[in-house]
C-alpha cells in the first residue's frame, strides 16, 4: 500500500459536501465489530450535481442507504480506498452504512484491540478505517456515538463526550 500523499495548501478545495451530524453505532464482537452510520449530508452549493467521494479502508460494505432507500450496486463505486455515491441528492439527505471493521488490525489506526481492549485512532486519517466518511480535517460534524458489546467479554465501555444514556440490553433467547 502506497505511502500519505503530501498535500499543500495551494491545492486545498473546498468539499462538495458537508456533515451536519453524524450518529455513530458500534456493535463490538470478538471476531467481528459491526458499525452503522447515519449522516446528515449537506451540499456546499444546492443544486450542483457532485458525486460524493467518501474515504475507507479495511472495511467491508453491508449496505448504504439514502433517505432510507437501499441503494444498488450499480448506484455507486467501491474500491479498495473509496466509497464513490454516483449521483447523490442535489439538497440535503440522509446517508446510512452499515460496514464491518477488520478484527485485524495492527496498524494502531482506528478502531483496533490493545490488551483486549478496544481503542480508536482518528486522526490524522483513521477514521476511514472505522467508516466511509470524508476523512478530512474541514468537515465538521456534531456525533453522537454508542457502543454496545458482550458485558462478559467487555464489562467496561468508555467514550469521549457526554453521556446520554447507559444500561443492559435484555438477553433474548431465539427458539427453534
Amino acid at each position: 500500500m502506497e505511502g500519505p500523499k503530501e498535500i499543500f495548501l495551494k491545492d486545498y478545495k473546498l468539499p462538495d459536501f458537508y456533515f451536519d451530524t453524524v450518529d455513530l453505532s458500534f456493535s463490538l464482537g470478538e471476531e467481528k465489530t459491526i458499525v452503522c452510520a447515519k449522516i446528515s449530508v449537506v451540499p456546499r452549493v444546492d443544486g450542483v450535481p457532485a458525486p460524493l467521494v467518501l474515504d475507507g479502508i479495511d472495511l467491508k460494505l453491508i449496505s448504504v442507504k439514502i433517505n432510507g432507500n437501499e441503494l444498488e450496486e450499480r448506484d455507486y463505486h467501491l474500491d479498495v480506498r473509496h466509497l464513490i455515491l454516483k449521483a447523490p441528492p442535489s439538497g440535503s439527505f440522509i446517508l446510512q452504512t452499515v460496514t464491518e471493521v477488520l478484527q485485524k488490525n495492527s496498524s494502531f489506526e482506528g478502531l483496533y484491540k490493545s490488551s483486549g481492549n478496544f481503542c480508536t485512532q482518528c486522526e490524522a486519517e483513521g477514521f476511514r478505517k472505522i467508516t466511509y466518511f470524508q476523512d478530512r480535517p474541514d468537515i465538521l460534524a456534531k456525533y453522537t456515538c454508542r457502543i454496545e458489546a458482550d458485558k462478559s467479554f467487555y464489562p467496561v465501555l468508555l467514550s469521549n463526550g457526554n453521556l446520554i444514556e447507559q444500561g443492559d440490553l435484555e438477553v433474548k433467547i431465539l427458539s427453534i
